[in-house]
């Protein structure tokens, strides 16, 4: 599998750590965000690179990491298309693939520890999304945006 991995600067050093985890994994890897400048970085902006880079089949997942995790999933999921989730436990993770097809996960780095973000990643990782009951929800997620995108070409704030 494809991963991106992309950071601020909150997150750089976990970011080096959950690289080198993912590609024990035999995943290989995107690098997105912050070097090893460790310059002040914008969150949105590495959120947005990867959502970008899933939708266009770059990359197959992502993962995101800030100092909590928040700001990456509310900026990724305005990418169309993205449904991004905030990790911090091994369960969670699990539910954001089976569940809801996430195509990235959010961790934070002032949050969790290596350890556990190491077992968070590598759950959502083996995880896939079997469909079944939960593809309907996520259809309903996929098409309201649809309606959303649409009603905006069309002119409209809203969708009627």
């Amino acid at each position: 599998m494809k991963v991106g991995i992309g950071s601020d600067h909150n997150a750089f050093e976990l970011q080096k750590e959950i690289i080198a985890f993912v590609e024990s994994l035999g995943h290989e890897v995107m690098e997105y965000g912050e070097d090893a400048s460790c310059q002040e970085i914008d969150y949105p902006g590495v959120a947005f690179q990867v959502g970008e880079a899933i939708i266009s089949k770059e990359i197959d997942r992502g993962i995101l990491l800030c100092g909590t995790g928040l700001g990456m999933a509310i900026a990724a999921s305005k990418v169309p298309g993205i449904r991004a989730a905030t990790c911090h436990d091994t369960y969670s993770a699990e539910r954001a693939q089976k569940s809801n097809n996430a195509q990235i996960i959010t961790l934070g780095a002032k949050v969790i520890g290596i350890e556990l973000a190491k077992q968070v990643i590598q759950k959502y990782l083996e995880s896939t999304f079997p469909g079944g009951n939960s593809a309907r929800k996520v259809q309903q997620i996929i098409d309201k945006e649809k309606e959303y995108l649409k009603s905006k070409e069309d002119g409209h704030d809203s969708p009627k």
